[in-house]
């Protein structure tokens, strides 16, 4: 029992703080600033909605009013089987010279959608993007300026929960995007960042091949591809749309659920992954994968505490039992004060491994993870 539980804090401790700890090593000793500079390639927008009426005029009016030349652009929107007043928007907007719409009247899945838009794309670069979030006006600048280094093969733009007023949420699943990005931004200066925001992302269109079917993560097979052409996946803080902090904790849970299914998906889709082949094979294992284990690192290293009788391991076990009964301090909805924020972390941390094990469970049963809007 001994060996399960120090085997277990060891995968749990390396999975949400030893991979960081390298990763801020390696920026000291092999920093790789990109060499950015004013460019102004032609781009194509990319996006593909399923019902998003709701958000849908804000989202192509956000588009036209970005800050890059008119001339440079155009933005491709696909419908994939809408049933609201989606194909209606749509449809008033095709007059529009910048920008083509293909409506399908049946549901063919994301994948298809987003191959069918890079197979009409004209342009240089392809900025993927979805319809819920704001891109700041100059963030498509931004991006395009990380292509002036010829070793940038994908540039990965900055997701803010919250809004330009008040500022970024540090809140739940705020607090949890706020952590992620700063591995993202480390793997970034030391190296490439393992798969892209995929709120905003832009790709040569050279580099860019055909998505298998039903992939779940495109914005993570995308960028993994990139690399695997030798090419650097950047992220870049500068290039930044803005998201809601919450959309539910239903939703939430069933986007994060989606989110850990498709990494599961990418091993059986993309097999060399795992392979030499991969250049950024380790860091995929510690950022991905291991968060995949570390549900089961956390069963094993609360029951195994149980059968072992050294104080040390007391210790643990109340501790841990202390930290989960936080979690339950979140649903209760304590407003205010430290112990606030430490619960809704406790919350968010459970909600985000209870994910994983239904993750984990949609894999062994071939359960398919719905899209999550």
């Amino acid at each position: 029992m001994k060996w399960l539980f120090w085997g277990s804090v060891g995968v749990i401790a390396y999975t949400y703080a030893g991979y960081a700890g390298w990763l801020w090593l390696r920026t000291q000793w092999r920093h790789r600033p990109v060499k950015r500079a004013s460019h102004a390639p032609t781009v194509s927008f990319v996006m593909v909605v399923r019902n998003e009426a709701d958000v849908l005029e804000r989202k192509l009016q956000n588009l036209i009013e970005l800050n890059y030349p008119e001339d440079l652009r155009e933005i491709i929107v696909v419908s994939d089987g809408s049933a609201d007043a989606t194909n209606q928007i749509l449809s008033q907007w095709s007059n529009n010279s910048g920008v083509q719409i293909i409506l399908f009247s049946g549901s063919r899945g994301k994948t298809a959608c987003l191959n069918d838009a890079v197979a009409m794309a004209k342009n240089e670069i392809i900025v993927f993007t979805d319809a819920r979030q704001t891109i700041e006006p100059n963030a498509v600048r931004f991006l395009a300026e990380n292509f002036a280094d010829p070793e940038v093969g994908c540039a990965s733009g900055e997701l803010m929960l919250g809004d330009p007023e008040s500022g970024e949420s540090v809140k739940g699943m705020g607090l949890y995007w706020r952590i992620e990005k700063s591995v993202r931004e480390m793997e970034s200066e030391s190296g490439s960042v393992v798969g892209a925001t995929g709120a905003l992302y832009a790709v040569k269109r050279s580099l860019l091949s055909v998505i298998p079917p039903e992939t779940i993560l495109d914005d993570v097979f995308i960028p993994m591809n990139v690399a695997r052409q030798g090419s650097r996946v950047v992220f870049d803080s500068r290039a930044i749309a803005w998201d809601v902090p919450s959309l539910g904790l239903h939703r939430e849970f069933a986007r994060k659920v989606r989110t850990l299914s498709g990494n599961y998906q990418l091993v059986q889709i993309a097999p060399w992954l795992l392979t030499s082949s991969n250049p950024l094979r380790f860091e995929f294992v510690s950022h991905k994968l291991l968060r995949l284990v570390a549900p089961f690192a956390l069963v094993a290293a609360l029951v195994s505490p149980i059968f072992l009788a050294a104080p040390v391991y007391r210790i643990a076990l109340i501790s841990q039992l202390g930290f989960y009964t936080l979690s339950l301090l979140a649903i209760a909805q304590i407003k205010r004060g430290p112990l606030a924020r430490i619960a809704d972390a406790s919350f968010t941390f459970v909600v985000l491994n209870t994910a994983a094990l239904i993750a984990f469970t949609n894999f062994i049963t071939g359960k398919k993870a719905a899209w999550v809007r």
